[in-house]
């Protein structure tokens, strides 16, 4: 369940940042209006490739590589983590702790499968 809920946080998120102008986003997520807009879409396009990476292998009946993706997914979060606190962002990082938790539940659990 929690990598399906991580999944579709993924890639709702993803298609946010490739789908709508970056005013429009900005006002959702106040960082994307302040750095440059390819930036926002190549995140976009990570998020979408996270989501299916967390998606895919459960059809592809090869669930070890599900483990992977949230570890990929673990890199991501700690990375923007790190991007907002040098923003002075500490206010809006507690989804991306909560996302760690979840990631690293799905990686430990997936790990051998």
């Amino acid at each position: 369940m929690a990598q399906v809920l991580v999944a579709l946080t993924f890639l709702m998120g993803g298609a946010m940042k490739l789908g709508q102008p970056i005013e429009a986003l900005s006002a959702q997520l106040p960082w994307t209006g302040g750095v440059n807009p390819m930036l926002v879409r190549i995140l976009g396009g990570i998020d979408v490739l996270g989501g299916l990476g967390l998606l895919l292998p459960h059809f592809l009946k090869k669930p070890q590589l599900t483990a992977w993706a949230a570890y990929g997914g673990l890199l991501l979060m700690v990375s923007a983590i790190v991007f907002h606190l040098l923003r002075g962002e500490s206010n809006v990082i507690g989804f991306n702790i909560f996302l760690i938790v979840l990631l690293g539940l799905i990686a430990w659990g997936r790990r051998n499968s």
